[in-house]
């Protein structure tokens, strides 16, 4: 099977479905091609090595890749992000026929930057597309304060629901995610829960660990983005609270994004002693410091919208085999709860998630590398790369089986 994988982002940026996606489907016997953009993401600044030209082919590990140009932003500014994903959605627009034609295409969201490349590339080469949903759109950018007018979340909302109806199939990440898109009208047996994978060469097995603090210390670590969904202000005021009750405790904060430098002015009013921010590592590196850990926090925004989400940090807090403390509602808490790898507590409790910290604290060592055993097993039983991508195999030989798109030429694959 010919596969091109449509995404906004794709490495050297970190995406984990990306290379080692990729690579699986070619070892096992498929083709794959890639439509992407300039490197620029988390920070909005295009990577050393690349600049924004019309067009650039590559290759990484021996996949073909095809970069197309946009506005480098990742911040806070709405104009910014709006020409991020525009100008990308033009320019992959136009690509998408100069790719070799393929069999089917992998979609990857936002619907915003992916719908227009998506639905051209559905037209002219006419074959099936699997549009993997990650984001509720609207809904997510209207929780994270990127969009307040009602009227652009209305259009935003039409164009994401002429999205799916255009994807032969939908995947999604949750079970609360298919519901959700069930409601808005997508037939349910259109939709696939695929549990979405973590980078499994740097899961706590990359050298050896960092050192986060002094000996004796209870270390609790954030690793990954830092932004307004993230809603870690709760977090350090729970750090306040813990600095008495359980003053072994100390919060690490590894990992840059949009709102990292507000929370480090608010640590250093409200919980001097007991916070660390690290800077971002790469993904080659981040498994050294899970592995250093004494526990691993997830913590979203308490909103309805992320009860039907999985944090993709989950994955490689799983993957990692340490004790996870899940401060997020829904699909997320119960694979914790299913798993055994962890507490649960609210989200932007800060009274919740220091008691949590204190029981986990006061757990013997052995209970908590049982937590940590039971998350991972669970991991490469239900949710690894191996188990992800034969199952995305699945949906694109069943895309491909309901199809009625004709082809009969390939597209011009010269530039």
């Amino acid at each position: 099977m010919r596969i091109l994988i449509l995404s906004q982002w794709f490495d050297p940026e970190p995406f984990f479905k990306g290379v080692a996606f990729a690579t699986e489907l070619v070892r096992r016997g498929h083709e794959v091609e890639v439509l992407t953009g300039f490197p620029n993401y988390p920070g909005g600044n295009v990577y050393p090595g690349y600049r924004i030209r019309p067009w650039q082919r590559e290759s990484i590990a021996g996949i073909p890749i095809l970069r197309v140009p946009l506005y480098p932003s990742h911040d806070r500014s709405v104009p910014g992000r709006i020409a991020n994903y525009g100008t990308f959605a033009l320019s992959a627009a136009i690509g998408s026929v100069f790719v070799k034609r393929p069999d089917v295409i992998y979609v990857y969201h936002p619907p915003a930057t992916i719908g227009l490349p998506a639905a051209t590339a559905r037209m002219f080469h006419r074959v099936p597309i699997v549009y993997d949903v990650q984001d509720l759109w609207p809904d997510t950018v209207a929780v994270t304060g990127m969009v307040n007018s009602s009227a652009v979340l209305s259009v935003l909302g039409r164009w994401c629901r002429f999205v799916y109806r255009r994807a032969d199939r939908l995947v999604v990440l949750s079970p609360g995610f298919k519901a959700a898109l069930v409601q808005r009208g997508v037939p349910e047996a259109k939709v696939d829960v695929i549990y979405n994978w973590c980078d499994e060469v740097p899961s706590g097995r990359n050298g050896a660990p960092v050192a986060l603090g002094s000996p004796g210390e209870f270390n609790i670590l954030f690793a990954g983005t830092m932004g307004l969904a993230q809603g870690l202000a709760a977090v350090l005021e729970a750090a306040r609270i813990c600095a008495s009750s359980v003053p072994q405790a100390r919060f690490v904060f590894v990992g840059g994004g949009a709102d990292r430098e507000r929370l480090e002015r608010l640590a250093s009013e409200i919980a001097p002693s007991n916070v660390r921010f690290l800077p971002r590592q790469p993904m080659s590196e981040i498994g050294r410091f899970l592995a250093a850990a004494d526990v691993l926090l997830v913590h979203l925004k308490n909103d309805p919208l992320f009860e039907i989400t999985i944090p993709s940090k989950t994955q490689a807090y799983l993957a990692a085999g340490k004790p996870i403390l899940m401060a997020v509602r829904g699909d997320a808490a119960a694979l914790v709860q299913r798993s055994g790898s962890g507490l649960v507590c609210e989200p932007e409790s800060p009274a919740g998630i220091a008691a949590a910290v204190a029981e986990l604290a006061s757990l013997p060592p052995q209970r908590l590398a049982e937590m940590g055993r039971a998350g991972s097993e669970f991991y490469h039983r239900e949710m690894s790369l191996s188990e992800g991508v034969s199952r995305f195999e699945r949906v694109f030989q069943t895309a491909l089986n309901q199809s009625t798109c004709i082809g009969s030429q390939s597209a011009p694959s010269t530039l």
